[in-house]
């Protein structure tokens, strides 16, 4: 809400710079909304699980459909959501690129933020509802996206090509990824001296489609099977190093000085050492995710 009220402030007001801060905003919170959509799962499993106080979803207080259909609204809009922050990132980009975000591009942010937060509101009033059956209706109402994340997870599951596929795109989305990355942060720790920065910078939104392609990827994944992720270490410490990762791919498309390198220049000592942690973050993301079946077992 605080990043769509800006959001539009800006758009009243004909403000780069409010522009620009929403924009950010909104990428922050694509970011966190991957670990939020993941506790989902936790949470749910502590209130079924049992426990002293803890009522079984069976229970009168609490109804498993319920649940399964916030998990599958909030699915929806976790997807928005993301898809939000991908769109303010092109703006941020097309910042730099052209001086000013393309008139589409803020159109579509604006569509897909008030799409997001109707999504959020659902997903928040079902989620209250859980534990709180005084505040339902006398008749508990489903709505139409019951077990919606359920379903999707079961067509995964269910193809004998589901599960390679995704593994197949989250390879290709890695290889784009690390790829235009490490051009960058080579160029910035001095290799490549002869090529300018703006004619590189051109790569950054085929990285962000291999940062999506993982993520969707990678959701599926965790959709299809969240009993093998969500109390996996590995997996932990691989979101929190994917979100620093992306923090630090904002920090290169918003307010970083190398951008006006032209071949020849010395790369600033700042970009150098954003250019280390980011090859340092990465290669973290790529060894968490290959210790999930050895680390946490998830296979």
């Amino acid at each position: 809400m605080i990043a769509l009220g800006l959001f539009l402030t800006s758009l009243a007001s004909k403000s780069d710079d409010l522009k620009r801060a929403s924009l950010v905003i909104f990428v922050l919170i694509g970011l966190l909304t991957i670990p939020t959509y993941v506790s989902g799962n936790s949470a749910a499993e502590s209130i079924c699980a049992g426990g002293p106080k803890a009522p079984a979803c069976d229970d009168a207080a609490l109804s498993k459909a319920l649940i399964e259909t916030h998990e599958g609204v909030a699915l929806l809009a976790f997807a928005a959501i993301v898809l939000t922050a991908a769109f303010a990132w092109l703006g941020l980009w097309q910042f730099r690129r052209i001086s000013h975000p393309q008139n589409w591009t803020l159109a579509v942010i604006l569509l897909l933020a008030l799409f997001a937060l109707i999504l959020v509101v659902r997903a928040a009033n079902i989620g209250g509802e859980i534990r709180h059956p005084e505040i339902r209706e006398a008749r508990e109402i489903i709505t139409p996206n019951v077990h919606f994340a359920r379903r999707i997870g079961a067509f995964v599951l269910s193809r004998p090509w589901g599960w390679p596929s995704l593994e197949t795109l989250h390879f290709i989305g890695l290889s784009l990824l690390i790829g235009v990355i490490l051009l960058i942060d080579l160029r910035m720790l001095g290799v490549m001296k002869n090529v300018g920065f703006p004619a590189i910078h051109r790569l950054l939104p085929w990285a962000m489609l291999g940062y999506g392609t993982n993520l969707v990827s990678g959701m599926l994944f965790f959709v299809a099977s969240p009993e093998q992720y969500a109390h996996n270490v590995a997996f932990v410490w691989k979101l929190i190093l994917m979100m620093l990762a992306g923090a630090n791919a904002l920090y290169f498309t918003v307010f970083d000085e190398a951008w006006i390198l032209q071949p020849g220049d010395e790369a600033p000592l700042s970009a150098k050492a954003v250019a280390v942690s980011a090859i340092v973050l990465w290669v973290g993301v790529l060894y968490f995710g290959s210790m999930l079946p050895f680390i946490g077992n998830s296979f």
